[in-house]
């Protein structure tokens, strides 16, 4: 034990941190990446911080613009199509987060992406090339489901693959 802490009860030489606000808390959350206020919210309360304190916290980001759910919305939305990931199941992981249903909406309509290549896309890279095997052809049509795509644009990829392997 060092002189200076005798006396003290800080025997371990450690300054004592200064405790973390909601405020710091989520600006560091959001540091990393974008989050959901509701996402924040949860976490915020998981971490011990009053409501209240989250509640300001949370408006105070988001006045300050660090904080947004359109922008949130529409970063997973790029990230979970990226990863090819059909309307389904984004609009699923949108609506979980807390995102309005006005803004899944919009974002829906305002894309550019062509969901019946990028599930065409996803079924070369998982199977390679088309297969005549009915138990098959159910195997690739489960898997573009769970990956949130229409069952017209998932049957139409399916069937063609029928098509195609008759064809060879």
């Amino acid at each position: 034990m060092r002189k200076s802490d005798k006396g003290t009860g800080q025997g371990d030489g450690k300054a004592a941190r200064p405790t973390r606000t909601a405020y710091d808390k989520a600006l560091g959350l959001l540091a990393r990446r974008e989050h959901s206020r509701r996402e924040l919210k949860q976490k915020l309360e998981r971490g011990g911080f009053a409501r209240d304190e989250s509640a300001v916290a949370l408006e105070r980001l988001g006045d300050q613009g660090y904080q947004d759910d359109d922008r949130f919305a529409a970063s997973l939305f790029r990230s979970r199509a990226g990863q090819g990931y059909g309307p389904a199941r984004i609009r699923a992981e949108l609506r979980s987060q807390g995102v309005s249903d006005a803004t899944i909406r919009e974002l829906m309509e305002n894309t550019d992406i062509d969901w019946h290549d990028l599930a065409a896309g996803q079924l070369r890279r998982r199977y390679g090339g088309p297969s005549a095997d009915p138990t098959e052809r159910a195997r690739r049509a489960q898997f573009l489901l769970r990956r949130g795509f229409a069952a017209a644009t998932v049957r139409g990829l399916t069937h063609a693959d029928a098509e195609d392997a008759d064809d060879d």
